[in-house]
């Protein structure tokens, strides 16, 4: 037990040594170097002998190769061609914008991906900051909604981060005035999807524009927003996988990485709705003017009392109060610094005569005060404040008046939301406050698994490249124990230790043989001897009960014995008494019987 409550003492002073270095390492950069100086001249040989073992395994290496579509499809890009063929560069202005911002001057180019670990796996980049960007590219024929799904998917990666801007596409309705070259923020879209970002706003974008049957004008239908946490779609500076799914039935679904982040009803879970209610109010409807809304009002019955004083101040001076002694009245609270000394430079003529800055009195620190002194003010105990009436309920409340309702004269009832206006191209149209966002891998199609095979020839295996480079927890701890070799006192701490320890003082017990040893010894084993322990003990307690009923007979016969002995002594006894009694009685007879011992008879 000593030798345990030893070691135990010294992994804990090990500890405090190092956890004692590490603190000071971190307070004095130079003694950060001498620190680890000397640890590496202490570890270095066990470094050397577990170099190998330290260094990481090389990570699986990944292959890129461009994605192939698996079905029919709409529209697909990849880039890997490494050039923009096919995209045609905005030169539109847009309206209501200083001339110098106005422009559509934002740069695009085709770019590997930064830190990428699939070489030959270019993308569209957003290359400039703080300008208008618009670009764009025609579908492979257009998209008619009718009884196929809709899927469009892309990827997203925010390489620097995003301060203030979007990465939301949009489907370009066809339309006969579609110009592509002259595309901006007014070019009539059909969807516009993805992520958008400002300050802390996080968003997903899920907008349709619906056309109404009636006034043929078109209004935007926002998808309420999600409630998973977008945050770290932004933040990450990883690759993330954008896709939207709408359904004949109506039912739409957006995806993040292939999970379901938000989903929903075109015909309920737009706002605003996209049929309009049936009945309105009349605008023309007013309230008459004797409408009375008041549901208390004060009681006219009520008068005012006549101790009532409304002038009482609300607080007034406490005359109990005493002015505490030692007070100094005539000891201002501050007084000219006595120390300060007009600048040099001073004009007074430019600045006025100068005065020494005011400094608290040093009189009054141990003064209970300075100054004229004033009584404290109380509440007064007489204040009313100003008399208002009651309120009572009021016997003409009518409610809140509203204005009837009317039937809506635009009303419509679309249950086929679903059914959009087609659209022919696909466009970026956006604003950033930072440069270098990446977009891959566009597809739109109408099967679901074609856009997951897309997916995962394209996205997933991104993610894999990117998952194999990481390295492990083991990994990323060897390594951070070769660049501060003292993490290795803290790992045998927070590892070794609590091992030890539970070996130490649960495992530790008296070890009992095995059963193995057993058979190679002629040794009984722990049920035999407790077996034959117990025999014995029954052996030696039947031998006791054997002696103590010997002893008890022995006893019972040398009793019996000397009964016998004693009952005839006590028949000898009697019968040398009866003849020696016998003699006499013989003699005395034979007296009696003489004559002369005869009496004389009696005539």
């Amino acid at each position: 037990m000593e030798m345990k409550w030893l070691l135990l003492v010294t992994l804990l002073a090990l500890g405090a040594v190092a956890t004692q270095e590490h603190d000071i390492g971190d307070d004095d950069g130079d003694d950060v170097v001498d620190i680890e100086d000397d640890m590496d001249d202490g570890i270095e040989d066990v470094e050397e002998s577990k170099s190998e073992t330290s260094t990481p395994p090389p990570a699986p290496k990944v292959t890129y190769r461009a994605p192939v579509p698996t079905g029919e499809v709409y529209f697909v890009e990849s880039f890997d061609k490494g050039t923009l063929d096919g995209w045609i560069l905005s030169k539109a202005k847009k309206d209501d914008t200083d001339d110098e911002i106005a422009k559509y001057d934002g740069k695009w180019e085709v770019q590997d991906m930064k830190d990428t670990k699939l070489p030959g796996d270019k993308g569209l980049v957003l290359v400039t900051r703080a300008k208008h960007h618009a670009i764009s590219s025609k579908l492979s024929k257009p998209f008619v909604f009718d009884t196929k799904p809709l899927i469009i998917q892309y990827e997203v990666n925010f390489q620097n981060g995003i301060e203030c801007g979007g990465a939301y596409v949009k489907l370009l309705s066809k339309t006969p005035e579609l110009n592509l070259d002259q595309f901006h923020d007014k070019t009539p879209y059909t969807i516009m999807f993805g992520p958008d970002k400002c300050g802390e706003d996080y968003k997903l974008h899920f907008i349709f524009r619906h056309k109404n049957p009636k006034t043929g004008k078109y209004e935007e239908k926002h998808a309420k927003r999600p409630d998973a946490d977008l945050k770290t779609y932004f933040t990450d500076k990883k690759t993330h996988l954008y896709t939207l799914v709408l359904n004949p039935d109506n039912s739409f679904e957006i995806l993040v990485d292939q999970t379901v982040v938000n989903s929903g009803n075109l015909l309920n879970d737009m706002s605003p709705p996209v049929n309009p209610p049936r009945e309105i109010e009349d605008p023309n409807d007013q309230k008459p003017e004797d409408w009375d809304e008041r549901p208390k009002i004060p009681d006219p019955d009520a008068v005012k009392p006549d101790d009532w004083d409304e002038d009482a101040p609300a607080k007034i001076p406490d005359e109990n109060a005493v002015k505490p002694e030692g007070w100094l009245d005539d000891e201002p609270e501050y007084v000219a610094d006595p120390d300060a000394e007009k600048p040099e430079d001073w004009d007074e003529d430019m600045d006025g005569e100068w005065e020494a800055p005011q400094i608290a009195n040093p009189k009054c620190e141990s003064a209970p005060g300075c100054g004229t002194w004033q009584r404290p003010m109380i509440d007064n105990p007489n204040y009313k404040g100003k008399w208002k009436p009651p309120m009572i309920d009021n016997v003409n409340y009518q409610g809140i008046w509203k204005p009837r309702k009317i039937p809506n004269p635009d009303f419509f009832e679309d249950l086929e939301p679903f059914k959009m206006t087609p659209f022919s191209a696909v466009g970026l149209e956006l604003w950033s406050m930072t440069s270098d966002i990446f977009f891959d891998n566009f597809i739109i199609c109408t099967e679901r698994a074609v856009a997951d095979d897309w997916a995962n020839d394209g996205w997933g295996l991104k993610k894999a490249a990117d998952g194999a480079a990481e390295p492990g927890v083991v990994g990323q701890m060897m390594a951070a124990a070769e660049e501060r070799p003292w993490l290795w006192v803290v790992y045998i701490l927070t590892v070794a230790l609590p091992v030890f320890l539970v070996v130490l003082f649960c495992c530790s017990g008296k070890k009992q043989p095995s059963a193995a040893e057993y058979k190679k010894t002629d040794a009984p084993q722990p049920d035999v001897m407790t077996e034959e322990k117990e025999e014995e003990k029954d052996k030696g307690d039947k031998e006791e009960e054997e002696e103590e009923a010997n002893e008890e007979k022995l006893e019972e016969k040398q009793k019996s014995d000397a009964d016998i002995g004693s009952a005839s002594q006590e028949e000898e006894e009697e019968e040398e008494e009866d003849e020696d009694r016998k003699p006499a009685s013989e003699e005395e007879e034979t007296v009696n019987r003489s004559p002369r011992n005869r009496k004389p008879r009696k005539d």
